[in-house]
């Protein structure tokens, strides 16, 4: 084989010249140009914006109309892949490529090219130990971050000066993306290879690359030094969309030439079998084709529409639009991933098949493997990968009590979801042990994100896995247990679920109105509804049901940074936390508003009450208190003096821990529609106890303030009070 063609001095190592590609009537690069004398050169760019085929028309994996590119001077445009592999380019294929059925080992020694090169089969063990580690294993059998080692490997081996990546550190933790990063700076500083890295991770590409091109709609908009880049946060957002907190741009670029590439082909690898020289019939090639895109079909060279046609199409009514094949160039521009995570060692079938429907409808797919038997996994980022986020680390996650490991384990995929920044949606499919390990995470992750649970509990009761979060759950019909005609129906519904879910998410426009959170019960209706038409002028008013997950609901839109204030008229939940009600928020009611820091506005509604279901089910400890039959399954249990007194303190502390602006306002007149005179729960003493204890325990300044009112909770002049008070607030942030 022959060796790579020496470099001639004064020629780039690439130089690639006004370069067209079609995809049938799609122009995907539009006379792209670019040089690189030496080092490392970054390509970024949005999904669909044609890096991807730079990369393929590189290698000759797809033809070229127009152009030229030129290796140290030599010109490869048109020639064979294999050829010009053989002149010095090496290729790490986005999505790694490996064979699993190919140990560590079987794939170096095939793709070892010559004895006399740099790159040797030990020299690569001895760069990656980790490869070492696990030559026996077959590639299905590695997680993410050795696949990726493997593939990298596999193209040094040719000994290439020219080293072309293609998105290397999508889908790995970041621990392995830090260790590329080294690796990546060792070849860079050696010399001997340069690299034509194309990266979406903007922060990888601006470290470790010399310049960075930046491409938009299949052409080179600019070529700048990457420090610049990483420096100037306003012309990321306007070449590249990063905006903080995701914002989508104000305005955009006309949508970007979809990437589509010759069908992807996987192939199987089987040994001898039988007798001596047999070999069994070949195995299928597979064909994975990208489903139509706006750009694969009819002639992109008609006029395009306006930016203000484009809107009046974005406002007008759904069923006047019509409705497309597919769309899914939405997920693209934003860069968004479909995660698929669950137990690869039990449900490692219907977590692909679910992953390949994705994949079909044009989104780009990361797997997460949380299983934990230990066992290799074909994920992209393995279960090592995310026990490593758990606090005490993996030993934490792999022990030999499987509830105490499955807990760890969802722990872990809690903190390792937040930090994923392109996470655009995430699904999982399980049993009951599954729907445990992974909604954890969903109820983590902001309202709005897409969520779909395919479980074989859904049609249950579903409050333990659903929480306040806005969790899809579809029931499996059948076990999680194999495609069949039932399965593949169920599964494939939640993969075009979640698709459409992330192609078309949207996030308030700036001129929406600030929303604020008020919480209601029916004994404290009257005062609610004249605070939010007082405030709905000026303010999107969400009222929250007081019953425990609607306490829950409306502080998880808090931690989420969906509100921009609460008035907190309700808060009975407290009752139930500390008295063993049915509608508990649990120990973590008002923590939200001490993590955020937002105005808040609390009083003391509905804390006369200790709610139960119908009358049997009221605990025996309670048999001779005073009760009050809301409907015939919900009792109401008036709270005494010593509980009001144990209430106040509870809420006091928290409002100590709150640093934002507080007001929180005491109906001295009574605290519910019950609680006032002549009411069944009227009782002036317990009331004394509950704001006395308030008063001994909250500690008041400028910020926090008690506010004490003669009226009762449901008086006009109550409701105006809170109002007036909010308003302060709001002024002093």
């Amino acid at each position: 084989m022959a060796d790579p063609a020496p470099r001639r001095n004064d020629a780039p190592i690439i130089e690639i010249d006004d370069l067209h590609v079609y995809y049938g009537h799609a122009h995907a690069l539009q006379g792209v140009s670019l040089r690189l004398d030496r080092g490392v050169l970054g390509v970024v760019g949005r999904n669909g914006m044609g890096k991807t085929t730079l990369c393929n028309a590189v290698l000759g994996l797809v033809p070229a109309s127009a152009g030229s590119i030129r290796l140290s001077g030599t010109e490869i445009l048109g020639l064979a892949p294999n050829e010009i592999v053989n002149l010095g380019v090496g290729y790490v294929p986005q999505g790694r490529r490996v064979w699993p059925s190919l140990s560590v080992d079987e794939h170096l020694r095939l793709a070892s090219r010559t004895a006399n090169g740099a790159w040797t089969v030990e020299r690569i063990y001895q760069t990656f130990p980790r490869l070492a580690e696990r030559k026996r294993n077959g590639g299905a059998q590695l997680s993410g971050g050795e696949q990726q080692m493997l593939a990298i490997s596999r193209a040094l081996l040719a000994n290439p000066q020219l080293l072309v990546m293609d998105e290397p550190t999508e889908g790995l933790a970041p621990v392995i993306v830090d260790q590329f990063i080294d690796m990546l700076r060792r070849l860079a500083e050696e010399g001997d290879i340069s690299v034509l890295l194309i990266e979406q991770n903007l922060g990888v590409a601006t470290t470790v690359a010399g310049n960075v091109a930046v491409m938009v709609n299949g052409r080179v908009l600019r070529v700048m030094p990457a420090q610049a880049l990483a420096a100037d946060h306003e012309l990321q957002q306007r070449l590249l969309g990063v905006r903080t907190h995701e914002e989508e741009q104000g305005e955009s670029a006309p949508p970007a030439a979809e990437e589509e590439p010759p069908p992807n082909m996987v192939f199987h690898v089987r040994r001898r079998s039988g007798e001596e020289g047999e070999m069994p019939p070949p195995e299928p090639v597979v064909r994975v084709t990208r489903a139509p895109t706006m750009w694969s079909l009819g002639d992109p060279l008609r006029a395009r529409a306006s930016e203000a046609e484009i809107a009046e199409a974005e406002a007008a009514p759904a069923d006047s639009m019509p409705s497309p094949a597919i769309a899914m160039s939405v997920a693209q521009a934003i860069g968004r991933a479909a995660y698929v995570a669950g137990t690869f060692d039990t449900k490692g079938r219907e977590l692909t098949f679910i992953k390949n429907c994705l994949e079909r409808l044009g989104l780009r797919t990361v797997t997460v493997d949380l299983s934990t038997s230990q066992r290799p996994s074909p994920a992209d980022v393995g279960p090592s990968e995310v026990a490593r986020f758990h606090p005490k680390g993996g030993v934490a996650v792999f022990t030999a009590d499987r509830g105490a490991s499955v807990a760890a384990m969802a722990e872990a995929f809690q903190r390792f979801v937040s930090t994923r920044r392109d996470l655009g949606g995430l699904i999982s499919a399980g049993g009951s042990g599954g729907t445990a390990l992974a909604t954890p995470a969903m109820r983590r992750l902001p309202i709005g994100l897409p969520k779909v649970m395919v479980s074989t509990v859904a049609s249950g009761n579903v409050k333990d896995y659903v929480g306040p979060s806005d969790i899809c759950m579809m029931y499996s019909v059948t076990d999680v247990s194999g495609i069949n005609r039932i399965s593949e129906q169920v599964l494939s519904n939640a993969a075009h679920a979640l698709a459409g879910m992330i192609a078309h998410a949207r996030k308030p426009s700036a001129e929406s109105k600030p929303a604020i959170g008020l919480t209601m019960f029916g004994v404290t209706t009257p005062c609610v509804q004249a605070a939010a038409h007082a405030l709905e002028e000026k303010y999107d008013c969400l009222v929250f049901h007081a019953t425990g997950t609607g306490g829950q609901s409306m502080e998880k839109l808090v931690d989420s940074g969906l509100l921009s204030g609460v008035i907190d008229v309700t808060t009975t939940e407290v009752c139930d936390l500390l008295m063993g009600g049915v509608f508990s928020a649990g120990e973590d009611r008002l923590g939200a508003i001490v993590r955020s820091r937002i105005p808040y506005v609390g009083s003391c509604g509905a804390l006369d009450m200790v709610n139960f279901g119908p009358i049997a089910t009221v605990p025996e400890r309670y048999k001779d208190r005073k009760f009050h039959q809301h409907n015939p399954q919900v009792t109401l249990m008036r709270t005494t003096p010593e509980e009001n007194a144990r209430m106040g303190v509870w809420i006091g502390e928290r409002l100590n821990g709150m640093e934002g602006p507080v007001r929180f306002l005491i109906p001295e007149g009574g605290v519910s529609l019950l609680d006032q005179r002549g009411g069944d729960f009227w009782d002036p003493a317990a009331d004394a106890a509950l704001f006395g204890a308030l008063q001994a325990t909250v500690r008041q300044s400028s910020r926090r303030r008690l506010v004490r009112l003669s009226s009762s909770l449901n008086d006009p002049a109550f409701s105006a009070a809170l109002v007036a008070n909010f308003r302060d607030i709001v002024d002093m942030t």
